[in-house]
């Protein structure tokens, strides 16, 4: 099912505090990542740029602490549930979602210590704004 038309593009802003250093969120990332893609996600991959840091030569430079996922919305709300027990395992981890599906989009961040009702409720808010409402005629 790769490049399904109904999957949800979510960016994932990763931040270990602001004693962190560079090195520390990149290593953090780079596991998070792993821990994606066990999950049953269509793709996950660091977000690049296409300004590279000065004095380098390459076309694309990874951007520290993103991560770009690309999810079916019936594995969304898993998504969703492992990145806020992702986030509790250690103070000062946060994660900043972004996710989009056509022109419809929606950014979240997690309120530390948010509860099991506010992470249904915010995965609920995600899917009724990414999933058009039964009550609105399709296009044809």
């Amino acid at each position: 099912m790769h490049g399904d038309s109904r999957a949800t593009s979510v960016t994932l802003i990763v931040d270990a505090g602001n004693d962190a250093l560079a090195e520390d969120v990149d290593a953090l990332t780079r596991r998070l990542r792993g821990e994606i893609q066990e999950l049953g996600v269509e793709a996950v991959t660091l977000q690049t740029t296409n300004t590279a840091p000065s004095g380098t030569k390459s076309v694309e430079a990874v951007t520290i602490g993103a991560l770009a996922v690309t999810v079916l919305p019936q594995v969304l709300p898993r998504l969703i549930e492992f990145l806020q027990a992702w986030s509790l395992r250690s103070k000062d981890r946060t994660v900043k979602i972004k996710a989009s599906v056509g022109d419809r989009s929606v950014d979240i961040e997690y309120p530390e210590g948010a509860s099991e009702v506010a992470v249904q409720a915010l995965i609920q808010k995600m899917t009724d704004t990414l999933t058009p409402s039964a009550s609105t005629p399709r296009q044809q």
